[in-house]
């Protein structure tokens, strides 16, 4: 039997089983294709780049020193300017320091002229106080008023800043009065001392060489004490004529002289007192020394 000549079987493929990488393509194609043509595509663009200019470096180094350059010339400006500038502000601080000068030469002269002025001025009222017949109560009026010179026995006592002056306290009384500096002597000090020499009985009172009077002011100007207007230096040294020894004692048990006391104590400030055989006390510049007159008839009828 003839037959057909037969076909060999046809075989089928059996079908691949999916990938388990199928769903993330992008990480696929990352990890199977290298990036190296994309370094190599980058530096090819920078060498074609750079074919026709300055290598990067070069550059960069150009550009500093330009920058040095123009540092150095704004710094040679400046220092030109400031030499052409350098006389002119010498020439005008020297200009200042000889106004000064003069000022204060002119001022030396003034104050010189006012205190001979002053001088005379106090003899003239002495002279006339001894022509009005030297009489006890004219010569008293010149003691306690001051227009005359003075001496004999009484008190020295000298009061000078603390040693550590300049270091204050906080919190303390002096310095919640408004104290600075709880070493220095205020002018308030001196005023209790001196008022506190005049309740225990002294007759006439100076401080550092400057008589003191019922009109005399001690006050404060800084740091500085004032008296009539006169800036005083430390240490204050105060003379008061009296009886020396009930002087020195009345004025210590006063209520002045243990506040003097305080102070040396809680701070510091440094104090002397000693009896004198004789002191010496200067008159009182400018005093002028007035006496009262009893009104007349005749000018009680020109009044009328």
């Amino acid at each position: 039997m003839c037959g057909m000549p037969q076909q060999p079987p046809v075989r089928s493929t059996p079908a691949r089983p999916p990938r388990p990488d199928a769903s993330m393509s992008l990480l696929t194609n990352v990890m199977d294709h290298s990036l190296d043509d994309g370094y190599a595509e980058a530096a090819a663009r920078k060498k074609a780049a750079g074919e026709g200019g300055l290598p990067k470096t070069l550059r960069a180094k150009l550009g500093f020193a330009a920058g040095l350059v123009l540092a150095g010339l704004v710094v040679t400006v400046g220092a030109a300017q400031a030499r052409v500038a350098a006389p002119t502000v010498a020439k005008e601080r020297q200009e200042l320091i000889d106004r000064i000068d003069r000022q204060t030469e002119t001022a030396d002269k003034l104050e010189g002229s006012v205190d001979k002025l002053r001088e005379d001025v106090g003899a003239r009222q002495r002279e006339a106080l001894e022509q009005s017949g030297g009489s006890e109560r004219f010569e008293l009026m010149g003691i306690l008023s001051g227009a005359a010179a003075v001496h004999g026995p009484g008190v020295k006592l000298v009061v000078n800043d603390a040693k550590e002056a300049g270091t204050g306290a906080g919190g303390d009384p002096r310095d919640a009065s408004g104290f600075s500096d709880t070493g220095r002597v205020r002018d308030r000090d001196m005023q209790r001392v001196v008022n506190g020499l005049w309740e225990s009985g002294a007759e006439a009172i100076s401080i550092n060489g400057q008589r003191l009077t019922a009109l005399s002011a001690i006050r404060a100007a800084g740091d500085a004490i004032l008296v009539d207007n006169r800036p005083l230096v430390p240490p204050y040294t105060v003379l008061a004529v009296g009886d020396g020894e009930r002087l020195s004692t009345r004025f210590q048990d006063s209520a002045d002289g243990l506040y003097l006391h305080a102070l040396q104590e809680n701070y510091g400030i440094r104090t002397g007192i000693s009896v004198e055989d004789d002191l010496q006390l200067p008159a009182a510049p400018s005093v002028i020394v007035r006496t009262a007159q009893p009104k007349t008839d005749k000018h009680s009828t020109e009044k009328n």
